[in-house]
């Protein structure tokens, strides 16, 4: 049985808070351990693992997953694993263009989801929107209430995590010094967790075992760059790593609300493809593009052409492709990436597409093929990826060893 990544515990009885996480996280990894394993992954005595598996089972964190046989075994070794129902946890996506609400159990299976229903630029309505999707979630899976172990928000940056405060995102406008950890913390009663969206995605992503080091690319109504270098998700000294909007991809493109032109964030807005596309002919005039609605609905024919062979579509998401490869192929030498993950609202609509103009496009400027590849992938959590990223960051603190590498939980202020 293959085990990664695990951390050691220590047999010091003061810290059994911390052995427990630790035999917890090499149980998520491997799903099943005996405690004879569990002793010689984390390298605690027989007798503390027995006491820690007392109380995870007393606890209802895991099970007993019957017996484990084999030569040379001796005595048939009786398997642990997660108990599901054990512990749950909510995640929120907050995107100019959609939120959505999920439920994670244990194992970080989406057990149910729901989108916000009534989508307002207005902070306060949002905000009273999104408890009551999250009550109704929780209603929804069955999952007993007190079960539920907190919420994981996914927001557009830049954030002030010590505060739980949305600060400026360039694409909600009206969204200045928000207070949103508190403020659903207050609707909820339940405890928050406020995060960066390019970071919960990239938390999901290595919450689902495909760690090692890489960018998750975001593509939404904004771009950013998630990061996880050495199987450790990278923050910054203020939780805000990922701003890469800025990155000017064409400097005779669109003139971007900070003054210059051609920056990667402006030139990849579903806004600025459909007029683009409104110009070429692909689309019919008479879009407004400043409803939110009519661009999304606009950009999404503008992919289905594209997807279908239509060249004047397909000329403008690979001109995308193209100021998208450049920018990863900066951030893949300088940090000598293993490969870029994309997801993110318009990933799917794009991916027919996008992906192998993307993966061609970075064919012979990664500088380090001679040593190792680079390779180009969609997410495997599809659109949700954000949402069950907040949730993980919940659960992360049920297993995480070193819980300071997460943003606190705002009931634990």
């Amino acid at each position: 049985m293959r085990i990664q990544l695990v951390r050691r515990g220590t047999n010091l009885d003061r810290v059994g808070g911390f052995n427990d996480a630790v035999v917890l996280d090499a149980i998520r990894r491997s799903e099943q351990l005996s405690r004879v394993e569990l002793a010689e992954a984390t390298g605690l005595s027989g007798q503390a693992i027995s006491n820690i598996v007392r109380r995870l089972l007393d606890a209802g964190l895991v099970r007993e997953a019957g017996r484990l046989r084999g030569a040379g075994l001796g005595k048939p070794r009786t398997l642990l694993e997660l108990e599901p129902t054990g512990q749950y946890a909510v995640g929120v996506h907050l995107d100019p263009s959609v939120v959505t609400v999920v439920l994670l159990d244990l194992t970080g299976e989406v057990v149910a989801r729901r989108p916000v229903d009534q989508y307002a630029d207005d902070p306060g309505v949002l905000i009273d929107g999104i408890a009551k999707t999250i009550e109704e979630v929780i209603a929804a899976s069955g999952a007993p209430r007190d079960r539920v172990s907190g919420v994981g928000i996914a927001a557009p940056g830049p954030i002030d995590v010590e505060r739980g405060v949305v600060v400026d995102p360039p694409n909600l406008s009206t969204w200045h010094l928000v207070p949103l950890r508190d403020a659903l913390s207050e609707r909820t009663g339940l405890p928050i967790v406020l995060d960066k969206d390019v970071t919960a995605a990239a938390s999901a992503e290595k919450w689902a075992g495909h760690g090692g080091s890489f960018v998750f690319f975001y593509l939404g109504t904004g771009v950013g760059a998630g990061l996880v270098i050495g199987d450790e998700v990278v923050r910054g000294s203020s939780s805000n790593v990922g701003e890469i909007g800025h990155v000017i991809v064409d400097p005779d493109g669109p003139l971007c609300f900070c003054g210059r032109r051609g920056c990667v964030g402006e030139a990849s807005q579903p806004r600025y493809l459909v007029e683009q596309a409104v110009q070429a002919g692909v689309l019919a005039e008479g879009i407004d593009l400043d409803d939110r609605h009519a661009v999304d609905a606009a950009f999404a024919r503008l992919c289905a052409l594209a997807v279908d062979g239509s060249g004047a579509a397909q000329k403008i998401v690979t001109t995308l492709a193209e100021r998208i490869a450049k920018v990863v192929e900066d951030i893949a030498n300088l940090l000598d990436l293993e490969r870029v993950v994309f997801g993110g609202p318009h990933w799917e609509q794009l991916a027919p597409v996008l992906h192998d103009r993307v993966r061609t496009a970075l064919e012979g400027r990664f500088l380090l093929a001679a040593v190792h590849p680079f390779d180009v992938t969609g997410t495997a959590l599809g659109a949700d990826v954000g949402a069950i990223g907040a949730a993980s960051l919940v659960l992360d603190r049920t297993f995480s060893p070193n819980p300071s590498l997460a943003p606190a939980l705002a009931a634990e202020r």
